[in-house]
């Protein structure tokens, strides 16, 4: 049995602890914000927070986070006034909507770590994540509308 802090709540799962955590994020905690891309860590839909930074859950074995605090795209849907999220909405970013629970939690992760990027730390920092309908451009203004109502708040 390993137990799991995820979005504030303790979970105790019966599963190897080489399972990737995406994997228990949703087959076993029925946590379906969290997408399942590539499979290698190289698209961005799976992306997570462990203590507060962005990280690939695909390629992530539940060993490695036990203990720690594991944040999901289900936490902050339930927070449509989050910054990010608000600009996400207000700039139309998704598409296909696909790859955008990965998009936000890479621009929340960036956002925490710098309050106020410029346009090329922003598409630096987000070019691990793929957008397979091209809205990058919209992503960047999305960030920036953040970051500007975040330093206004």
């Amino acid at each position: 049995m390993v137990e799991l802090k995820v979005n504030g709540k303790i979970y105790n799962v019966d599963i190897p602890t080489d399972t990737p955590l995406l994997w228990v994020i949703r087959e076993e905690l029925n946590l379906k914000g969290t997408k399942f891309g590539c499979g290698k860590g190289l698209c961005g839909a799976c992306t997570f927070h462990i203590n507060g930074s962005p990280s690939r859950s695909c390629i992530t074995p539940v060993a490695a986070v036990v203990g720690q605090e594991i944040t999901t795209f289900d936490h902050y849907a339930g927070l449509p006034e989050h910054p990010v999220i608000s600009a996400w909405n207000e700039e139309n970013v998704p598409q296909c909507g696909y790859c955008q629970s990965g998009q936000i939690m890479s621009a929340i992760g960036l956002l925490e770590s710098n309050k106020n990027p410029s346009d090329e730390e922003i598409v630096q920092y987000m070019s691990g994540n793929i957008c397979r309908c091209g809205t990058y451009n919209r992503i960047k203004k999305a960030i920036a509308k953040a970051a500007k109502s975040e330093q206004q708040s």
